[in-house]
């Protein structure tokens, strides 16, 4: 065992006197090719040897997508922000942002989330809040970049994945009884994302805990604006929503 280790370490580095073109050549060969974990090392060695070239800037953006096609979450935040940090006026700085909110946007829970079919609502919004950050940098700061109306659109879905959160939890302080918890995170719903789908169910909710705690004002005034904004509202027919596609089945 101990002869087969050191005949391991005495094995010569195949990369050994590469240039920086060869070592950026092989990289993104094995980037294309989906071996991802052999793109980020050469990529490392590319950076570590030839760091002040451009290819070492190429690098470092290049191993933060390696790095998320290879679901090393982590890495790749750690590398795309390390590019804005040093290259904050790179021509390429608009795909870093977006590059920064894929990751977010994408981060889950691992293979179980993404065949489950559970909803980002369902999660944490952590990543999706900082997922909505990265987006709105980009949108805000980079209007003409090719990656803006993609982000716009994650960014709704952002927007509305969050306030689906926000019902979730009334959803589930009222189904225990705390019907003026629940009244308030549905309230926070409707003041916090205007205009999202959830807040379909925040209304109904809401009409729900008044009328159980006998706030019979706040209680019609919550029937009004339902009944105002969603005429045919299912809450209002039956009690719950009849819908065959989730708003959130978009990505």
């Amino acid at each position: 065992m101990l002869s087969a280790c050191g005949l391991l370490a005495d094995q010569p580095d195949e990369t050994a006197g590469w240039s920086a073109n060869k070592l950026y050549s092989e990289a993104k060969d094995a980037l294309d090719g989906a071996d991802y974990t052999r793109a980020v090392k050469l990529y490392e060695k590319l950076e570590s040897r030839y760091p002040f070239g451009r290819y070492a800037q190429q690098a470092q953006i290049d191993t933060a997508y390696a790095n998320y096609k290879d679901g090393e979450t982590a890495a790749a935040l750690a590398a795309v922000d390390r590019f804005i940090q040093l290259h904050p006026n790179h021509a390429n700085i608009d795909y870093a942002y977006y590059l920064k909110g894929l990751i977010n946007f994408n981060d889950n829970l691992g293979w179980l989330g993404r065949f489950s079919g559970q909803d980002l609502s369902e999660r944490d919004p952590k990543a999706a809040r900082a997922a909505f950050d990265a987006f709105n940098t980009l949108v805000t700061q980079y209007p003409d970049s090719k990656y803006t109306p993609d982000a716009r659109a994650r960014m709704q879905y952002i927007v509305n994945s969050l306030a689906e959160h926000e019902v979730h939890a009334a959803r589930y302080y009222f189904r225990r009884g705390a019907y003026l918890a629940a009244a308030n995170r549905a309230q926070q719903s409707l003041k916090d994302y205007d205009g999202a789908p959830a807040n379909e169910e925040a209304l109904y909710i809401m009409v729900r805990s008044y009328d159980l705690l006998g706030l019979n004002d706040l209680r019609d005034d919550a029937a009004r604006v339902l009944e105002k904004n969603y005429p045919n509202s299912d809450f209002i027919k039956y009690g719950e929503r009849r819908k065959d596609k989730s708003w959130w089945q978009l990505f």
